[in-house]
């Protein structure tokens, strides 16, 4: 059964709807950024401390692997008490990992701040997702998850960007402590703009004929076809995150800047991407098909990178070629979690769903993290094509089982 998007539309107005994609947008764009914290600061951390690639990596394991455990868990906690209180919770938390980072006097602080930063990751996906679905008119929330993974991609490329940019003239501990100021500004603007989430819920599916026990959508294939799907995607993100600067450096001889730069563009261009893949939402509902096109473009990026015949600056235009290909294809996979998440469940389903990232983001660092130590630079963006490959007969057997 191929999965198709279906939308009705209510007479609530963009403006009200897009200060709650706007409000969403930026806590999601502070949540990417941290999970970036440390990645384009391994040189600098690396260096004094004197960890290898792989010890670097397991860093950025134990933040996924404690985001994973968090979000699903998560997920329980907005349906019960709400997406508010579980936000604020994740930006102080934020807050605490930057600082913990920032004083860090050995490995084991480190791995201290990355577990904070994993505790407060795992709040977002079911607290964005509850907000979104709940509030705002289902006609536009193709627009609406475009947002939201556009503002995700803008944390991503934030992140490189204002923490090298403040660790070049003033160190990378500087760099944390100047990081800890930006969820505490996001905290106040969701302070102020508190009234939008203060009235019930306005867009809610229909409640279901008898009482649907607490771990019922568990019994549903789609839900696990997706966590897999987003496991194997997440995988692939690992590699582009933590490890595109390193190989641009020793392959195409890029200084840390301009090595720091790949993955700049690699997430703008999924900005863009994500702009396209709303559109393309609305225009094509075999969501399926809309992420097979997007993979295939990133994959022949990731083969072309991994080649290592490209110069410098077609190797830059290939690395953002993958991050659009990966962009376009968000709205559709989202598009099909909301299809299959019942009534009153959304938190729990977008938890547990997305926990699959957290998972693969985990895995990936140790398993890339292993092929430089050995050497094998370009194969790192050959296990990222085989990734998609992948995860693009994942998406057919998720649409197979999902009816929109």
């Amino acid at each position: 059964m191929s999965s198709a998007v279906t939308l009705e539309s209510t007479p609530v107005s963009w403006r009200e709807d897009a200060q709650v994609i706007g409000c969403v947008g930026v806590a999601h764009l502070v949540s990417h950024f941290f999970q970036l914290i440390l990645a384009p600061l391994l040189p600098w951390v690396k260096a004094e401390f004197g960890l290898s690639f792989a010890a670097m990596g397991f860093i950025m394991t134990v933040l996924f692997v404690v985001s994973g455990i968090t979000q699903a868990l998560a997920g329980f906690i907005v349906d019960r008490y709400g997406a508010g209180i579980t936000l604020g919770i994740g930006l102080l938390l934020f807050v605490a990992a930057a600082l913990t980072l920032a004083t860090s006097t050995g490995y084991p602080m480190l791995l201290a701040g990355a577990a904070l930063a994993g505790i407060g990751n795992g709040v977002f996906h079911p607290v964005d997702f509850s907000l979104l679905n709940h509030r705002v008119t289902p006609s536009r929330l193709g627009p609406a998850y475009s947002v939201h993974g556009l503002t995700g991609s803008l944390g991503w490329a934030l992140a490189p960007v204002f923490l090298v940019g403040i660790a070049v003239p003033f160190g990378w501990r500087a760099s944390l402590f100047a990081a800890a100021a930006l969820p505490c500004a996001v905290g106040l603007l969701l302070w102020v703009k508190r009234p939008l989430f203060a009235s019930p819920a306005r867009h809610l599916p229909p409640a279901p004929a008898v009482p649907v026990p607490l771990l019922a959508f568990l019994q549903q294939p789609a839900i696990w076809w997706c966590f897999a799907f987003f496991a194997i995607v997440a995988v692939a993100a690992s590699g582009v995150q933590n490890f595109a600067p390193t190989v641009f450096s020793a392959v195409y001889g890029l200084g840390v800047s301009g090595a720091a730069m790949s993955v700049t563009l690699f997430m703008l261009a999924s900005a863009l991407g994500m702009l396209a893949g709303g559109w393309l939402v609305g225009r094509e509902g075999r969501l399926e098909r809309n992420i097979a096109i997007a993979f295939g473009l990133s994959v022949a990026g990731a083969v072309l990178i991994g080649l290592s015949v490209l110069p410098a600056a077609a190797a830059l235009a290939a690395i953002a070629v993958m991050g659009f290909g990966s962009g376009l294809s968000g709205p559709s996979r989202d598009m099909l979690i909301r299809s299959a998440a019942p009534r009153g469940a959304t938190g729990r389903v977008y938890g547990v769903v997305y926990s699959g990232l957290d998972l693969g983001i985990a895995v990936g660092p140790v398993m890339f993290g292993g092929m430089l130590d050995a050497g094998h630079h370009g194969a790192v963006f050959y296990g990222i094509a085989a990734c998609l490959l992948v995860a693009t007969l994942m998406a057919a057997q998720v649409a197979s089982r999902t009816t929109a």
